[in-house]
């Protein structure tokens, strides 16, 4: 690299750079509540219910019988993390831990913009789409996932074994990383990232199962969970109580649910969706013709968009997923996400004023409450059906309809090529 080229690529870092500093700043003075943030204080699940598991966990088993244990045995990583700070009190060494998390995905993104055929918009999206969160971002351990899902995909091009590790630990530290492994090409790369995935996934299980008793108790607790107030199915309920409908909502395995007549309904419609997610990735698998440099990614963005979408629970930190792929995605010249990418990033934004500047318009179904998530799920919906256009023409249509177009035969080609030799 040249002096001049280095010098100018400073010079490009240096914005997103300085941004990403200040509104990080801000975030942190949020959390350690220097600045106070209208609603909910929600950093009170780190200094309450984190911080309770954490002393549970250091006594060598699992929460077995909290309910709001819902959490893969990996997430016991996550939240004794904070001891790696001894000399913190635990709130403040799991803001600072999120903050390195971010951090992570930040300078990933940033290291992948600069390289050939890739762009920096990916890390500018990233740089906007946490603070867009508010607190909520680094008050929960979703950042430290999506680091390990961002590395994941980005390594995972060139290093289909290093992509299903990290996707299996990923997958035991919250689940959805296990759907990074959706867009990964036919073939020898899909056999290494499968493999290793399982290979790893298994040992991890093994060693945690070993670690402490209890690590799969959290597969009943989500079982019996109703419908979050702020899902899609949740809709339903925030209309239906101004017609009469006599259901309540309360504080139930952790979150604001709705409980009541037609909710096991709508939970049960919810999932059913959510079955037909997985049938609709399926069918684009096995009918997808082109695998492309952006596919592992546009892939792994859908296919988490839509299980999230469909999913009984949206909770605000889900956002931070959204976010981390879609910079993924976007750190690729030729990626074609840019509108769902755009989508999400407007849903962050209105997240934030959903929760939790406004959260008790959104508990008590008034028309402001009920507007904020008509416009953040219809903002989403809309986010879904476009990267699933996106990912279907890109991979199954366009390769289809490049393969009826017949190519020109040599005879035809030939008069053309000789005529261009003699000139007019």
């Amino acid at each position: 690299m040249t002096g001049a080229t280095a010098r100018s690529t400073m010079t490009a870092l240096r914005l997103p750079l300085a941004v990403w500093a200040v509104t990080r700043i801000v975030l942190l003075l949020c959390v350690f509540k220097v600045v106070v943030v209208p609603g909910p204080d929600v950093t009170s699940d780190i200094s309450v219910i984190y911080q309770g598991w954490y002393e549970v966990l250091k006594t060598g088993t699992y929460p077995l019988d909290d309910v709001t244990w819902q959490y893969p045995p990996g997430a016991a990583l996550a939240v004794l993390s904070p001891g790696l700070l001894p000399f913190l009190d635990y709130p403040s060494a799991f803001f600072l831990l999120a903050c390195a998390a971010d951090a992570v995905v930040f300078g990933l993104l940033l290291h992948a913009g600069r390289r050939p055929g890739r762009t920096l918009r990916g890390a500018w999206l990233w740089v906007a789409g946490v603070p867009l969160l508010g607190p909520t971002a680094y008050a929960r351990y979703d950042l430290m996932v999506t680091a390990v899902a961002a590395a994941a995909l980005l390594a995972g091009l060139r290093r289909p074994g290093v992509l299903g590790a990290l996707a299996a630990f990923g997958a035991l530290l919250k689940v959805w990383p296990a759907l990074l492994l959706a867009g990964t090409p036919r073939g020898r790369a899909t056999l290494r990232s499968w493999s290793s995935g399982a290979a790893v996934g298994v040992a991890l299980l093994l060693v945690f199962s070993a670690w402490m008793p209890g690590g799969f108790a959290f597969l009943t607790f989500q079982r019996d969970r109703g419908t979050e107030v702020e899902s899609l199915g949740s809709l339903v309920f925030h209309v239906a109580r101004h017609f009469g409908w006599e259901g309540q909502v309360l504080l139930n395995y952790g979150s604001v649910e709705f409980l009541g007549p037609y909710v096991p309904l709508v939970s049960t419609a919810s999932m059913a969706l959510t079955a037909a997610v997985f049938g609709w990735l399926l069918l684009w698998r096995i009918r997808a013709r082109e695998f492309t440099t952006t596919t592992p990614a546009d892939a792994a963005f859908t296919a988490v968009l839509l299980f999230t979408l469909t999913s009984r629970v949206i909770s605000p930190q889900y956002m931070i997923w959204l976010v981390g792929l879609a910079a993924v995605c976007l750190a690729y010249r030729s990626s074609r996400m840019r509108r769902p990418a755009h989508l999400v990033l407007a849903a962050t934004a209105v997240t934030q004023f959903e929760f939790p500047v406004w959260f008790s318009h959104v508990v008590d179904s008034d028309p402001l409450g009920l507007a904020l998530l008509v416009l953040r799920n219809g903002l989403l919906v809309w986010a879904s059906v476009a990267a699933c256009r996106v990912l279907w023409f890109q991979t199954v249509t366009e390769p289809r309809l490049r393969a009826t177009v017949p190519a020109p035969s040599r005879e035809a080609a030939q008069p053309t090529r000789d005529k261009s030799l003699l000139g007019s």
